[in-house]
C-alpha cells in the first residue's frame, strides 16, 4: 500500500479528483483542494487532510456537503458506493412497514435540523439504524451538526478503504 499512496503523490490534480472526489457525497471539491497539498506520506495523512478541508470551510459548504447524503432506504437515485453501503446493512430489503417507519423518520429529522440523517452504515443491522435515529432526535442541533459530519468522514474513510482494497487485488 506505502507504494500506492507514492502513485498517488504522482498523479496529476485531475487523476486524483477523479479517484477520490466520490469519497464524500457528491463534494468533489474537497479531492480538489486536497490534491494541492500531496506528497502525503500515508493514507491516513491523505484522510487527515481532506477532513481539515472540510472543517476548515465555511458553515454553508458543510451544510451543503450533509445535504448532499441520500436519505437512509430511500427509494432514489443515489450514488453506487450509497446504494451498496445501504444494501450491506439491510436497508434494500425493508417491508413496507419498515420503510414507511424509517421514510417518517428521516422527514422528521430532516425537518429538525435541515439535513438527512447521516450515519456511516457498515456492521449496522436495520434495527439499530432505527435506533440511531431516534437516539439522535433527540439531540441539539449543534451536537448532531457536528455527529452528522464525524459520520461523513466514517464514510469516505471506509470508501477509501474500499478502494485501496480494490486496488489491492
Amino acid at each position: 500500500m506505502d507504494d500506492l499512496i507514492h502513485l498517488v503523490n504522482g498523479w496529476s490534480d485531475q487523476q486524483f479528483m477523479k479517484e477520490f472526489g466520490p469519497l464524500f457525497e457528491e463534494s468533489a471539491w474537497i479531492a480538489e483542494r486536497s490534491a494541492g497539498l500531496r506528497p502525503f506520506g500515508s493514507w491516513e495523512e491523505m484522510m487527515q487532510v481532506m477532513t481539515k478541508q472540510v472543517l476548515d470551510s465555511e458553515y454553508v459548504e458543510k451544510l451543503e456537503l450533509l445535504r448532499k447524503h441520500p436519505d437512509l432506504g430511500a427509494r432514489i437515485s443515489m450514488s453506487t458506493s450509497s446504494v451498496q453501503e445501504q444494501a450491506g446493512a439491510g436497508l434494500d430489503s425493508l417491508t413496507p412497514e419498515q420503510y414507511n417507519e424509517l421514510k417518517q423518520l428521516n422527514e422528521r429529522y430532516t425537518e429538525q435540523f435541515g439535513f438527512p440523517f447521516i450515519l456511516a452504515v457498515k456492521g449496522h443491522t436495520k434495527g439499530s439504524i432505527f435506533d440511531s435515529i431516534r437516539q439522535r432526535l433527540e439531540r441539539s442541533e449543534q451536537e448532531e451538526f457536528v455527529t452528522a459530519l464525524n459520520e461523513v468522514f466514517k464514510i469516505a474513510t471506509i470508501r477509501l478503504q474500499h478502494w485501496m482494497t480494490e486496488r489491492a487485488k
